[in-house]
């Protein structure tokens, strides 16, 4: 016969199916549908003399009982300020226990907290305080080098909407937090879990940031759901070494922790590799957070041996995929065998795809996991949206309970990423294998054509990491009249390297990669265009290849 998937059973032809790349997450635990107040109201009744948050760097600590106070005064004291539900929030603030607090009060009374970088400048903070119509700004005075007093005092005439800051430390936070609380006031509130409680804005590499709107729903089941995979319980104590503003931070960390009723522990306002060690050993922590090269940092400290770590058990590595040797030291100098590779995107609220506690060595570091409980992922062909079959790379979409809301008052920018079927389409190249393990290869913008042939940069950027002199690479497409786009390589290379040519590279190249996978341009740089968030703006890089090249 021809055609191997046509088999002849008796006078009956079949068709053998072919796997596509969709998966759902099946799960007997069900959704939680209650608000977030409602959720850290419960588990505080079941807990309510277990540690709840403990701040390393003033040794400030609180139970379920005092923390839930502490935020039932807080929330009462935005009423009482005349903030009340939908209404926008901003905190401006490092990791503190005051940014956790006022978390979990805005919640309590519907108003949406809208995160603030702390690495914004004023151009940045003027346009999130007028994009979200921000009518109170909850601020920390100054972190590293930004001075927060002179940059609010800066932008404030030109935030019309803007009717209150409040800076932490001062009376004016004293009087907010101090207030009387007041449960039956409090409980007077009428809440939907489907309310925008949360607005986190992307660092998007072209254009102003957009807003992505979250409910209670989408962050405390996500928040709830990680935890989950993580077989947290009352008795753990998690290192929440990202930043609060992140959803790795306030969902993965605080609402993981708090639908547990385990401890959030803040080892310090920014990350610190001593001061992560510490928080581990002193707060006896049993899980640890970050992005690889936190990790790293960790690991390569002079001092990592005098630390005990032996309470370690889990933790959650994401941001960026990690290598091999990093895992291995993760596991085995650390002690969290149980570590967990997540990926997802704010929009999603933000994971989709989580490894598991027992997924081998191979899967932790080649993959981002598998689907998410209760959640949908398929990859589709970025032309047609057709789903692709297994093992063929295409664009990665999610769909469930984690989708935003939408983009905040940008209708348009949400229709371009949510289909009508309410898929979100993430933008990122992915392969899911026949065990439903997602790869991720690549963002779509990044693909390039050459020729008719889609070429993944990813690929090639991990070929180029094996010459010896290339300490970092990054590829992209430049226009070519012949091709379409041809290959530019960006390389960053050892110290006393000799110079790396188009030439030479192509040499290394030749018998390893198909000859339409070898970079055309070479472009030695000491460092590549970033975001504040430290992504490789490779859309800047491209106007300055095209910039050079026109000019050669």
């Amino acid at each position: 016969m021809g055609d191997p998937s046509h088999v002849l059973v008796g006078e009956v032809v079949t068709v053998d199916a072919v796997q596509l790349s969709y998966d759902s997450g099946v799960s007997e635990v069900p959704l939680l549908g209650e608000t977030i107040g409602a959720n850290l109201d419960r588990l505080a009744a079941r807990f309510p003399e277990r540690d709840a948050l403990v701040e390393c760097a003033t040794g400030r600590r609180w139970t379920y009982r005092e923390f839930v106070a502490d935020v039932d005064a807080l929330a009462v004291g935005l009423l009482d300020a005349g903030i009340g539900k939908g209404d926008r929030v901003g905190i401006w603030s490092p990791n503190r226990a005051e940014w956790t607090l006022t978390q979990y009060a805005t919640a309590k009374i519907g108003a949406i907290l809208v995160n603030i970088n702390p690495a914004y400048r004023a151009h940045e903070l003027e346009y999130v305080l007028n994009q979200a119509g921000i009518r109170m700004l909850i601020s920390a005075k100054s972190f590293k080098s930004s001075d927060y007093v002179e940059i609010v005092e800066q932008v404030r005439p030109k935030c019309d909407g803007l009717e209150q800051v409040v800076f932490l430390g001062d009376p004016a936070w004293e009087q907010l937090a101090g207030a009387a609380a007041d449960p039956q006031r409090l409980a007077a509130i009428e809440l939907s879990a489907d309310d925008p409680i949360n607005i986190q804005y992307t660092s998007g590499t072209t254009g102003f940031p957009k807003g992505a709107t979250l409910s209670h729903h989408n962050i405390l089941n996500n928040g709830f759901f990680v935890g989950e995979l993580c077989n947290y319980s009352e008795v753990d104590r998690v290192a929440i070494v990202p930043p609060f503003y992140h959803c790795f931070g306030m969902v993965m960390g605080n609402l993981a922790c708090t639908s547990h009723g385990a401890a959030m522990v803040i080892p310090a306002e920014g990350f610190d590799p001593v001061a992560s060690l510490s928080a581990v050993a002193a707060e006896r922590c049993t899980s640890l957070y970050g992005v690889p090269t936190m990790f790293i940092a960790e690991l390569e400290h002079p001092d990592f041996e005098s630390f005990d770590l032996s309470a370690l058990r889990t933790g959650i590595m994401a941001g960026s995929p990690c290598p091999v040797e990093v895992m291995k030291q993760v596991i085995d100098r650390m002690g969290m065998r149980e570590v967990s590779i997540c990926y997802g995107m704010t929009e999603t609220s933000p994971v989709s795809t989580q490894t598991r506690a027992d997924d081998s060595l191979e899967r932790r570091v080649s993959t981002v996991g598998r689907v998410g409980p209760h959640l949908e992922v398929k990859v589709v062909d970025p032309v047609t949206g057709l789903t692709v079959p297994r093992g063929t790379p295409g664009e990665l979409c999610t769909r469930g309970y984690s989708v935003m809301l939408g983009y905040w008052e940008q209708p348009e920018r949400t229709a371009e990423v949510i289909d009508a079927a309410r898929w979100m389409h993430t933008g990122d190249l992915a392969v899911m294998d026949a065990d439903g393990y997602v790869s991720i290869t690549g963002r779509i913008k990044d693909m390039v054509i050459r020729g008719g042939e889609n070429i993944y940069p990813r690929e090639i950027e991990e070929f180029l990491y094996t010459h010896p002199d290339v300490v970092d690479a990054q590829v992209i497409g430049v226009p070519d009249a012949r091709y379409g786009e041809e290959l530019m390589a960006w390389v960053r290379l050892r110290e006393g390297a000799e110079q790396l040519t188009a030439e030479s590279l192509r040499e290394f190249c030749t018998g390893k990669l198909a000859h339409y996978k070898i970079p055309r341009y070479v472009h030695v740089v000491n460092e590549f265009p970033m975001t504040v968030t430290g992504k490789i703006r490779k859309v800047e890089m491209r106007e300055i290849s095209k910039d050079l090249l026109d000019r050669s």
